[in-house]
């Protein structure tokens, strides 16, 4: 096996840990903060934050007048009680019309205050997380920062080198016409020894995540609305997720969402940290795919097999978890003997809930390009504030934990990068590290 060499292009030092929580009391009190972060990424409505808070203001006033109110029931009723043993029955009479008007109050405050609660909740699932003080200006992919470079020779195909769609297909290894004729689009049929690589390199992951400490789910492939809402599927990806309308439930695009969501509504102890988890699943993706040969064959799929590794940190250990996360990623592609490059994307690329996250990308020989095989990402506070997600400190005190998680394999494009970058003229060599788990050494 060969040893990787980098040109790293950007120091990655311990980061310094980010404070924002995306909590309407930090907004207050750090609104140009928010602001300057949220443009980094290109959220236009900054409006939205003004409006937040105005919001906030006015469910506290209702909530202080509804408690003046009850304060002035509760004072009214021991006096009624009073007037009647004094035999002042028509002053109790009075009273207790009088607390009838302010029970009606309270009830229409209880209301308007139901009203503002769920329209302050609506606008704070709308605010996408701050980008971390590390995340690069710009727009689009095309503006992500290369972390470090790959710097070693790429494979030296042949001229006469293949695309994996149409290697799959002359050593029958995937079906895409016969995966959409039972389905559609993006949904492939792996056979013999193609399913046997498929299910070769799901052991390796799973097993190389238990070497590195991490536990073992195997997590339902559809979650509830409070699940995907807390990991910040929903309201963001409404639409591209598949929902079954019938019972509420999702397809899960990826793992990290049921894994996750274990530690929904649970309050961990300081000691509980660090929690490591991983899990196989099929992931579902609704979004439409484009034309033309960057999302032919398996570069973009509706259905596909990953590997992901979920972590629960505490908030001054996360971005040292983060850094052995990007190490665990570089160990399995080392393994994989592929050449692949880091980018830390930059705020116009960033998913809806991230606070910092670093692509990993192959490089496929016959398509001449790289492809995008993971994502590691640094959620800090915000899927945890929305999963109520909290640790008590040695004084009782509750925190939020931060969350990250990282894909630890996406199969599709490590396949395809596999079939082409290891083609002979006789064949498809196998990486040495997958020989155990497939039971072969060529195709």
């Amino acid at each position: 096996m060969f040893e990787p060499r980098f040109a790293t292009c950007v120091n990655h030092a311990t980061f310094t840990i980010s404070t924002i929580m995306l909590q309407v009391n930090f907004i207050k009190n750090n609104l140009e903060r928010v602001q300057a972060s949220l443009q980094k990424r290109n959220f236009k409505n900054t409006d939205i934050l003004e409006e937040t808070i105005k919001l906030d203001e006015l469910k506290r006033s209702t909530q202080t007048s509804m408690n003046e109110k009850q304060e002035a029931i509760n004072k009214a009723s021991k006096e009624i009680g009073g007037l009647f043993k004094q035999g002042k029955k028509e002053e109790a009479e009075g009273l207790r019309a009088n607390v009838a008007t302010l029970k009606e109050e309270l009830n229409n405050l209880k209301v308007s205050f139901e009203e503002v609660s769920g329209k302050l909740t609506g606008l704070l699932y709308e605010i996408p997380n701050a980008a971390h003080a590390s995340v690069p200006e710009g727009s689009t992919d095309e503006d992500n920062e290369v972390f470090q470079a790959w710097d070693a020779n790429m494979p030296d195909l042949a001229t006469s080198k293949l695309p994996h769609w149409e290697l799959a297909k002359k050593y029958d290894l995937i079906d895409f016409e016969l995966g959409a004729k039972i389905t559609g689009a993006g949904f492939p049929v792996y056979k013999g020894k193609g399913a046997k690589l498929q299910r070769a390199l799901i052991n390796f992951f799973l097993d190389e995540a238990d070497k590195s400490g991490y536990a073992e789910f195997l997590p339902p492939h559809m979650v509830n609305e409070a699940s995907a809402i807390g990991t910040g599927q929903l309201p963001d990806k409404d639409g591209q997720m598949y929902h079954d309308a019938q019972d509420d439930l999702y397809l899960i695009p990826t793992a990290e969402v049921p894994i996750t969501n274990i530690y929904r509504d649970v309050i961990l102890k300081e000691e509980d940290f660090s929690i490591k988890m991983c899990g196989y699943t099929p992931c579902f993706r609704r979004e439409a795919g484009s034309y033309g040969a960057h999302v032919r064959g398996l570069n973009r799929l509706h259905q596909f097999d990953k590997v992901e590794i979920v972590r629960i940190e505490h908030p001054e250990r996360s971005y040292a978890a983060l850094d052995e996360m990007l190490d665990h990623v570089r160990g399995l592609l080392a393994k994989l003997e592929l050449p692949y490059r880091i980018l830390r994307l930059c705020g116009g690329d960033l998913s809806f809930a991230s606070a910092l996250t670093f692509d990993f990308e192959v490089f496929s020989a016959a398509q001449e390009r790289w492809l995008e095989v993971s994502s590691v990402s640094n959620f800090e506070t915000f899927q945890s504030n929305r999963l109520k997600l909290r640790y008590n400190d040695a004084n009782k005190k509750k925190h939020l934990a931060h969350t990250l998680n990282g894909s630890a394999l996406a199969l599709p494009r490590i396949v395809a990068a596999l079939l082409e970058n290891n083609q002979t003229g006789d064949g498809i060599n196998i990486p040495k590290v997958l020989w155990k788990y497939t039971g072969f050494e060529k195709i």
